[in-house]
């Protein structure tokens, strides 16, 4: 388990990167945290990291937006709005685990039978000021 505070988004965007640098195509992160609590800001720096410059943004209405890397393709879903399981088969939930991806996929909770029991968790609450985050990583096979 690794544990971290964050005191602004530019260091939360600094520990999404740090992880980035340790996983390998086929890896899946799980997010869980509060709303606005810093999910898509840490997949903004892990796929920054990971090379892509362009813009991040949280696919809350989309599910998933697909970015390619200097590493990989790596695809952000936002499971807000996912009900259960079973709604991930409507958007092809299965083709994605093709082992050349990394899924990153905030909202976990709300389909965690779903993911493979080998995911990286990684869980964001607010710390004590305004800006503070504690990030907990777990789980995987990190590097």
């Amino acid at each position: 388990m690794i544990q971290m505070q964050t005191h602004n988004v530019t260091e939360t965007e600094q520990a999404g990167g740090q992880l980035a640098k340790q996983l390998s195509p086929g890896a899946v992160v799980a997010f869980t945290g509060d709303l606005g609590a810093g999910k898509t800001a840490f997949c903004r720096g892990f796929l920054h990291a990971l090379g892509y410059t362009g813009r991040v943004t949280s696919p809350t209405f989309a599910i998933v937006n697909e970015y390619e890397t200097d590493l990989c393709r790596v695809c952000h879903f936002d499971m807000y709005r996912i009900l259960d399981e079973d709604a991930l088969y409507d958007i092809g939930w299965d083709d994605y685990f093709d082992g050349d991806t990394i899924l990153l996929v905030e909202w976990s909770e709300n389909v965690f039978g779903a993911l493979p029991e080998d995911c990286i968790t990684v869980d964001i609450r607010r710390g004590d000021a305004e800006d503070d985050r504690i990030i907990t990583i777990k789980g995987g096979a990190l590097h």
